[in-house]
């Protein structure tokens, strides 16, 4: 890290950088990427209102993609992928279960990782480490893995789903359910193109359900009192929007200038991810809990990507 610089060089570095994510000039993992290296090299001048930006930013972006989404497709879509999405949250669970034990893990370390990596990242974890009240740190080892990851399948999923030949229908199916974070999903399957990027958004949408039941199970496996379940409210507004879309004459501007806008804000907001992760943190996590990560994630992968290739 350079020392010895000015904040307010740093914050007006970090302000351009920023804006400069709202110009079609810059893609998703290059926003990522601009955010970790910034991040890293310098130090983030707003880490408080960062974290609580990007919670906004992507709950606000993809309600607005919704709007540019036609509901009996979205149907479709999320009809093929309830199956594997049952079946991947499921293997996810027992695997993390017994290799978090092999590894002889922390069990509540080990549940924070595999809730992380069998729905939605960050937003499984938030949510189910109320239920279980798991202490700080362990949630803190469990998002650094998770964060890590997802910044790594915005750079390797799009490589791989090119070489693989995978149609955009496949892609986005694939990184809904194998990318931990929706902010992840999102901008690997914006890298790959549109019909990609709006499968991605429903399948993983859908799937971010999930946190209930899982919340509900958390709650009596660790048998906590705890009856405070965050449940993902902005999900209903984005069907909301993909309703409208579908039966209401709305606007061009509404249906074509919103998922636009949004689009953009979805890079920025990827930006401003990266920039919430530092070197320290993946470096505090320590080994055996990353290779739990890894383990999960490569298998659920593998596992996916076999089921959309000869079963679908």
């Amino acid at each position: 890290m350079l020392k010895n610089i000015n904040p307010i060089y740093v914050k007006v570095i970090f302000a351009l950088a920023a804006l400069l994510c709202l110009t079609p000039f810059i893609s998703s993992p290059i926003a990522l990427l601009m955010g970790i290296i910034l991040t890293n090299l310098l130090f983030n001048p707003f880490p408080a209102l960062t974290g609580k930006t990007v919670k906004w930013l992507l709950k606000i972006s993809v309600v607005g993609l919704g709007f540019g989404m036609d509901l009996n497709k979205s149907l479709e879509v999320g009809k093929e992928g309830l199956l594997l999405t049952i079946i991947t949250i499921s293997t996810t669970l027992i695997l993390g279960y017994f290799i978090g034990k092999l590894l002889k893990l922390d069990k509540v370390i080990s549940y924070l990782i595999s809730s992380g990596t069998a729905i939605c990242g960050g937003s499984a974890i938030a949510a189910v480490s109320a239920v279980i009240k798991a202490k700080e740190k362990d949630i803190s080892i469990a998002l650094g893995v998770v964060f890590f990851l997802n910044a790594l399948a915005i750079f390797i999923f799009p490589v791989l789903g090119h070489q693989l030949g995978l149609s955009q229908k496949d892609f986005g199916l694939w990184s809904a359910i194998a990318i931990h974070d929706t902010s992840s999903v999102v901008g690997a399957a914006l890298a790959y193109g549109e019909e990609a990027l709006d499968i991605a958004v429903t399948v993983k949408l859908s799937r971010a359900l999930w946190i209930i039941p899982l919340s509900i199970f958390s709650m009596f496996l660790f048998k906590g009192k705890s009856n405070s379940i965050k449940i993902p409210w902005f999900i209903l507004l984005f069907v909301l929007a993909v309703i409208a879309n579908s039966y209401l004459n709305l606007p061009e501007w509404m249906s074509f200038n919103i998922p636009e806008i949004s689009k953009q804000l979805l890079i920025l907001t990827l930006f401003l991810v990266g920039a919430g992760l530092t070197f320290a943190s993946i470096r505090e996590s320590g080994a055996k809990p990353i290779v739990l990560g890894v383990s999960l994630w490569v298998i659920i992968s593998v596992i996916s990507l076999g089921y959309i290739l000869y079963v679908v």
